[in-house]
């Protein structure tokens, strides 16, 4: 008689733990066990049958492997947990005590750090792993750094996030690693490509938030933990693979008054160049560091301009733009070799392509556009020298608005009329750092005038578009976003309508449209006839009340009452006569279409008697109809034939083959259902834009 199992020694009770089990096994409280599992990667686990890998008859609902717990037993993590808890009582029995003193030493001096590069080495053995991960890490970071200070939040956790949010976006620009960006409800998506990574985070937009205690803060500043170590480890890679000094120069000062990017001051070396750095501070600083980079080529065209008061920059700014569209065109394009064919993903931009689109402009941002994200974006493109209005902080190019080397001005505000604009000071502000006011609304000659829209879609297209369709105050063009690409049969909205309209389908949906307008003229009809029968009654009242007041002054007419009974009789042979059978309505319908023939040839006639050309509304729009319904009667006959022809496809299938065709037509035909729909939508908003 062989061996009898013990229930629980084999199989999923044996390869599943309870949260409760794995919490007295590593004999730590809850919150630490939670904390653990997130440094290390842990997760809960769900098993096939939860009635076999439970070991009690309560059902239980998180479970772990073994394998995981048992690996936790050997974590320096543990011992850590426990010295915070004991030193956490000495300074709970201090301060019952009453010696504040002796609590805070405690905390100062004992408090055991946690340190977590040994887990960030153990979880991410190669570089690749870790930029592979980087997306939540910098996506939360972000989140953080944007957050007010609260008591779940201290202001440290929100500066360490800020510094290293800004390192990682300087490594960006300086080795023009962005590749593609969208705006979105949610917030502002990034793409960046680094070793061949591609790395995509969200950074939510700068409104005011309102910290609620929905949140579990404990569980998300565990992550912030986790994330911040995990971040300055890439950021000292990255800043040491490219020759540049980490962590770089923080200036404290600048960084109050607001100038984020510019408080940092990159030193060391870049590929192919050589050493420079990226400074910031007062304006004559950035002036200087900004002209040595720009070319001489364009510092010749800025010297012309500033000659000729700005009235020749605008051909000089097309000459440049002519450029650089020429340089982004050198990218090999994939064309499909067949009309039905898949679309082939296209190469995206290089990081030298991507530091040329902005590199000979010069930006200056209004004081209502979002200076950070358009600061960031631009320098990630090539752009040196961005200005901006000093309320906006420090670390501009120029704060001066009328700086006549600015070729680009970014604006969100529609155009106003002169009337409706304030007036700007007589008297200048006294002083040697007086800035130059432009009344607001106006126009410098010589500048192209943006939406910040503009910026993101060069980038998402890798060229320079037109800018007079993103000028302020125009309807700007659809957004869209760069990953997601339009698939064969949906719909495309950037392509026009007859390159993406079936065959036939513009001429049905003149069809319908035709006949709502002819119910809307028949309804207008109906209106019409109620209105007449209504003014005739009240006309009858009137004849009434007038044969009553003849009655009343004595005359009696006796031939009104044979006039009556004739008219009663007559009627009654015309309501008899109606009605003769079927066949008596089709000949009288057969004797109006000939009647309708004749009075066609008599007109026909007419007017070749008068010798003018004959044109009948009535005839056109019945010939026109007439071609519309046998245009429908053969797209109806020719998807009969289809359908036809696939049944018998059908039929000659296995089973297994036939249910995944069916599939396959369902799922297309919702889609072409979705993209006939769009396609309804903007030809009608087409056809009321030209209305």
């Amino acid at each position: 008689m062989g061996k009898i199992k013990k229930k629980g020694t084999s199989g999923q009770a044996k390869n599943y733990i309870t949260r409760t089990q794995a919490v007295r096994k590593l004999q730590i409280s809850l919150p630490d066990f939670r904390r653990l599992c997130i440094f290390k990667g842990i997760f809960p686990r769900e098993p096939r049958s939860k009635k076999k890998a439970s070991k009690t008859a309560t059902p239980s609902t998180t479970f772990y492997y073994t394998r995981d717990i048992q690996y936790l037993l050997h974590e320096p993590l543990l011992r850590k947990f426990r010295e915070q808890k004991t030193v956490a009582k000495k300074i709970a029995r201090s301060l019952g005590r009453g010696e504040v003193g002796d609590a805070a030493r405690l905390e100062k001096n004992h408090a055991p750090k946690l340190s977590l590069d040994h887990v960030i080495k153990e979880r991410y053995p190669t570089f690749i792993d870790a930029l592979r991960d980087l997306d939540d890490a910098l996506s939360l970071l972000f989140l953080f750094a944007n957050l007010p200070s609260t008591a779940h939040v201290p202001p440290k956790t929100i500066a360490l996030c800020q510094r290293l949010c800004h390192e990682f976006q300087h490594y960006l620009i300086t080795t023009n690693s962005l590749r593609k960006s969208f705006l979105s409800i949610k917030g502002i998506y990034y793409q960046a490509t680094i070793q061949g990574q591609d790395i995509m985070w969200l950074v939510p937009y700068r409104f005011v938030q309102r910290v609620n205690g929905d949140v579990d803060y404990r569980i998300m500043a565990t992550f912030v933990d986790f994330y911040t170590t995990l971040l300055g480890f890439v950021n000292y890679r990255l800043y040491s693979s490219i020759g540049i000094m980490y962590p770089p120069k923080f200036d404290t000062r600048s960084d109050e008054n607001g100038a984020e990017l510019a408080a940092f001051t990159l030193e060391g070396r870049k590929i192919g160049e050589t050493p420079k750095a990226i400074e910031a501070g007062s304006g004559t600083k950035t002036n200087g560091a900004a002209n040595k980079e720009v070319s001489r080529e364009i510092q010749a065209k800025v010297d012309k301009v500033i000659k000729s008061a700005g009235l020749d920059q605008v051909k000089d700014g097309e000459s440049t733009e002519k450029t650089t569209e020429e340089n982004t065109e050198e990218i090999d394009r994939f064309e499909p070799t067949a009309p039905e064919a898949d679309t082939l993903p296209q190469p995206d931009l290089s990081g030298n392509e991507a530091g040329s689109l902005f590199s000979p402009f010069i930006f200056y941002i209004s004081r209502e556009a979002p200076r950070a994200p358009l600061e960031f974006i631009l320098r990630a493109f090539g752009c040196k020298a961005i200005g901006w209005d000093a309320v906006l902080g420090d670390g501009a190019f120029t704060h001066d608005e009328t700086d006549p080397r600015i070729t680009h001005q970014i604006v969100d505000r529609p155009q106003l009329p002169e009337s409706s604009l304030p007036a700007i000071p007589t008297k200048p502000e006294d002083g040697a750092g007086a800035v130059q006011k432009v009344r607001p609304g106006t126009r410098i000659p010589g500048r192209t005038y943006v939406q910040p829209q503009w910026v993101w879609d060069c980038v998402n297209e890798g060229k320079l578009l037109r800018a007079d369709l993103y000028a302020p105050g125009t309807t700007l063009p659809p957004h869209l976003s760069p990953w997601v690409k339009p698939s064969k049969g949906g719909y495309d909205p950037r392509a026009s309508l007859a390159e993406q309209e079936e065959e036939g389908e513009a001429e049905l949906a003149a069809e319908l449209e035709d006949e709502e307008g002819d119910e809307d003229s028949d309804e207008e009809m109906e209106d019409a006839a109620e209105t007449k029968k209504i003014q005739a009654a009240e006309e009858e009242d009137d004849d009434e009340e007038d044969d009553d007041d003849e009655s009343l002054n004595g005359g009696m007419d006796v031939a009104g009452t044979d006039d009556d009974e004739s008219g009663s009789e007559e009627e009654e042979e015309e309501e008899e006569e109606d009605f003769g059978g079927f066949e008596e309505e089709a000949a009288s319908e057969s004797e109006d279409e000939e009647e309708a023939a004749r009075s066609q040839h008599q007109k026909e006639l007419e007017a070749e008697a008068a010798g003018l050309p004959f044109s009948s509304t009535n005839g056109a729009a019945g010939g026109a109809s007439k071609k519309k319904s046998s245009q429908a009667k053969k797209l109806a006959a020719k998807k009969r034939k289809e359908e036809e022809e696939l049944d018998r496809q059908k039929m000659m299938m296995s089973r297994k083959k036939r249910k995944l065709l069916e599939k396959m037509i369902y799922s297309n035909k919702k889609t072409s259902d979705e993209a006939a729909k769009l396609r309804s939508k903007r030809r009608k908003i087409e056809k009321a834009a030209q209305a």
